[in-house]
């Protein structure tokens, strides 16, 4: 089989493919991101926190 017409073969099955896929809309898109942002900042925060007292208690032993 030609290489050109192998690739305009599967060029052609991904538009259809892609055309089955159920997108989600912008708003879960942004609610899903916002959520994504507000547990990585949670976590940034509680594993500095744990982070500092961890160190604190360490320094205060090894003294």
């Amino acid at each position: 089989m030609n290489p050109i017409k192998k690739i305009t073969n599967f060029i052609g099955e991904v538009k259809q493919e892609l055309t089955k896929v159920s997108w989600s809309t912008r708003e879960e898109v942004l609610g899903a991101t916002s959520v994504v942002i507000g547990v990585t900042v949670m976590m940034a925060v509680f594993i500095g926190v744990v982070d500092l007292f961890l160190s604190k208690i360490l320094s205060t032993i090894f003294r």
